[in-house]
């Protein structure tokens, strides 16, 4: 029987892994230890045997969550590019896990979530020669634009429908007479783009050598 079998297989990895996928899908409130033990095919007790309570496993949640933020490894032949790589691998954490990251700021972790991310920034921006408060203000710039960027792509995805829309609200005129820009912005964005374009704009102006003013 499949109960049977899982329970003689079952370890807490796999039991946390379960609970993620069901936060991920369905949000926190939806998970009790009754509906892991379904999804996972075995008794509630063997769900505690592995993890404990409820409170239990949603604190084990959380230190997996923050110990999968640290695998960031960046990459590229540059500083910059490997700085953009981090960007690019933290908003996609941020984006696949946002009920995981939630709990995780209501636990007052999230300082101690993003520190590998932080971390990695400031090998990277060291080896581009920032040192100081200019290492501490780019490394903080690019957190801040990865997390700004995702809540607006979330709030994006939740937010009704839009009346008038953006395809009525830009013409020509609304434009300056530039029609190629009018349908450029009355078309849905590809977030995917801006985020690329607009990090690497950043770090760019990030690494530039300091002006004599």
């Amino acid at each position: 029987m499949k109960g049977k079998e899982t329970r003689a297989h079952l370890d807490r990895e796999q039991v946390l892994a379960a609970a993620a996928g069901l936060v991920k899908q369905h949000g926190p409130d939806a998970l009790t230890m009754r509906k892991l033990a379904a999804e996972l095919g075995t008794a509630v007790t063997s769900i505690y045997w592995h993890v404990g309570n409820r409170e239990q496993l949603l604190d084990a949640l959380v230190e997996r969550t923050v110990a999968d933020l640290g695998e960031i490894r960046p990459t590229g032949a540059t500083p910059a590019r490997r700085i953009a790589s981090v960007a690019r691998a933290l908003r996609r954490l941020l984006r696949d896990h946002p009920h995981l990251i939630a709990m995780v700021h209501e636990r007052g972790l999230t300082e101690r979530m993003f520190l590998p991310a932080q971390r990695a920034l400031v090998h990277e921006v060291h080896a581009a020669g920032l040192r100081g408060a200019r290492a501490a203000d780019a490394v903080r710039a690019v957190q801040i634009h990865v997390v700004g960027h995702v809540l607006v792509e979330r709030n994006r995805e939740r937010a009704p429908v839009q009346r008038p829309g953006e395809q009525e609200l830009w013409d020509a005129r609304a434009a300056e007479q530039d029609p190629a820009l009018a349908r450029a912005l009355a078309r849905p964005p590809d977030t995917e783009r801006l985020f690329t374009l607009s990090v690497r704009a950043l770090v760019a102006g990030l690494l530039e050598p300091p002006s004599g003013d």
